[in-house]
């Protein structure tokens, strides 16, 4: 999921030694379920999109998996759970998966799910007219190019021998093919969907979640969903969830202000807050943070000068001081990342694995630039969203690249959906901020999209690059790892494997540039709901949530 763009790190400019928080856990309310009812408020930034067949990040996700429901989903710690899938058989190679589903399970309009909804919404999903940035899980599918690419309108690898079975052929090997289908891109649809640029759909999509759309989106207003009280699963209690969508540029605060007003009964705070709300809010059971599979990092992109080089991707790396940046700007509420793979995938996770991130090395840093040809003056640009309270921290790291490094560093700022853009034309050149949380439980999903060259797809005619490897990486060594990973049935060695190939490309190409780790906090009305936490995708878990 390329990552919040609503993350809010607002602080002073200067780098500043401020004392550290100590982070102890809360995880909110945990009594039992009350009665049905009750109204849920919150406030996000405008998403991207809400409708599953191009939903790309943390706002419109939100939407999307309370009213979408699949195969699977994802437990906070990240076990996969089934959801309609009643059951699967893999084959021997790996090649062929046959699902089982859930029967007698509608949309919210009363048409009925089944094998051929799944089939409809990723067909929809790929086809080439959709242009989804999100496509890529479904990669691995027989007939994934002709149906992207255009030569045809059917996607050959999926078939339904029944109502209530969908089939699956992979081209390659996929051990891990059911994690992927928690993304949402990989939800159902009805006959009412039509293609993917209906946009009444788009705007009020129908589905068969725990929640379904009250009206349509009202952009850069609000969306408001209610309960589905024909969900085929368990129903949520609460009737009504009201999403506010908030001015991007201080979001953060205006989510801070209206829970304090009472207006919000889930917030996120601008940083120089935290420590403040803890200390107010921990005692009430109000406070709840939780480190995320996720990761935040500068995307580098590898085929343009200055960028074209290891040796200059290591010597931005060696010139950061993240221990200073983490202790000042972000007030000891972030840690330093030194790998892609975050804590929380247990069985990947190598700590220190990037050698460049552990500690600041001038000297290092000066020997590799020379090397790199990053003389002082050479003109870096780097690239952020606005509007994320990204500009002290993007800010802190482009004085450190002048001081250590001589460098020019040009902040080149825009707002989201430019920067995603910018990110996708074969021309940029330098840096750019960048975040990535899970969107489903297995390392595939941080090294394939971001690394693997078959996720850069690029467009033959406009060069851009369809895909979330933005910064062009290509390394075929990574690639077959990758392949090889997914071939692998037993899940430690397949572990091994990825691990492999995350030292290839984080350790020896430098191929992009770990930042910090995700740690996420939440203010959660505890007086008025119960049983409230942080879901697997950092969004409040509203289809469990109960008014008291």
């Amino acid at each position: 999921m390329r990552g919040a763009q609503s993350a809010k790190w607002v602080a002073g400019a200067a780098i500043i030694a401020l004392a550290a928080t100590a982070c102890g856990g809360g995880d909110g309310d945990k009594k039992a379920s009350g009665p049905a009812g009750g109204t849920f408020r919150l406030g996000i930034t405008e998403p991207v999109a809400i409708d599953p067949y191009n939903t790309q990040e943390s706002e419109g996700a939100l939407v999307a998996h309370n009213l979408f429901t699949g195969l699977y989903s994802a437990t906070p710690d990240g076990k996969l759970k089934p959801a309609l899938a009643e059951s699967f058989t893999t084959s021997d190679d790996g090649k062929t998966w046959t699902f089982k589903i859930k029967a007698g399970t509608k949309f919210s309009n009363g048409e009925v799910v089944d094998a051929e909804s799944f089939i409809r919404g990723w067909t929809r999903t790929v086809a080439k007219a959709s242009a989804s940035d999100v496509a890529y899980p479904m990669d691995g599918i027989v007939g994934y190019k002709e149906l992207n690419g255009g030569t045809s309108d059917k996607f050959a690898g999926l078939s339904a021998p029944d109502a209530n079975t969908l089939k699956v052929e992979l081209s390659a090997a996929d051990f891990e093919f059911d994690k992927k289908t928690v993304h949402t891109v990989f939800s159902p649809v009805p006959k009412a969907a039509g293609a993917a640029n209906n946009k009444a759909y788009n705007d009020a999509p129908i589905g068969n979640g725990p929640f379904k759309m009250e009206g349509s989106w009202q952009h850069n207003k609000s969306i408001t969903m209610v309960r589905n009280d024909d969900y085929g699963l368990e129903k949520a209690k609460l009737a009504k969830v009201e999403i506010s969508i908030l001015n991007s540029a201080n979001a953060a605060t205006l989510e801070y202000q209206g829970y304090q007003a009472g207006s919000f009964d889930w917030a996120r705070m601008p940083t120089p807050q935290l420590p403040v709300a803890k200390a107010k809010y921990s005692a009430k059971k109000q406070w709840i943070e939780a480190d995320t599979s996720g990761i935040n990092y500068l995307v580098v992109f590898n085929q343009n000068a200055p960028m074209n080089n290891v040796d200059a991707r290591k010597a931005i790396s060696y010139a950061i001081d993240r221990e200073a940046i983490a202790k000042g700007v972000f007030q000891g509420m972030q840690k330093p990342a030194t790998s892609v793979l975050p804590p929380s995938f247990a069985d990947t996770y190598t700590n220190n694995l990037c050698t460049s991130c552990i500690k600041q090395d001038p000297a290092k840093a000066k020997e590799l630039a020379a090397k790199g040809g990053l003389k002082p003056g050479t003109v870096l640009d780097f690239g952020y969203n606005t509007g994320g309270g990204h500009e002290e921290w993007v800010q802190a790291i482009a004085q450190q690249l002048k001081d250590v490094l001589g460098l020019e560093v040009k902040l080149n700022g825009k707002p989201f959906k430019e920067a995603l853009a910018q990110q996708q034309d074969k021309a940029t050149a330098g840096i750019w901020r960048s975040a990535w949380g899970a969107d489903y439980p297995t390392p595939d999903n941080f090294l394939f999209p971001l690394l693997d060259s078959g996720s850069i797809n690029e467009d033959p005619a406009t060069g851009k690059a369809q895909g979330d490897n933005r910064g062009r990486y290509n390394n075929p060594k990574f690639d077959e790892l990758i392949t090889k990973a997914r071939a692998t049935k037993d899940p430690a060695a397949r572990a091994a494997v990825y691990k492999e190939a995350e030292k290839i490309a984080v350790e020896d190409d430098q191929a992009l540039i770990p930042t910090w780790k995700r740690t996420q906090y939440r203010l959660a009305n505890t007086d008025k709901f119960s049983n409230m936490a942080m879901d697997f995708f950092e969004d409040p878990n509203l289809a469990e949530i109960s008014a008291k």
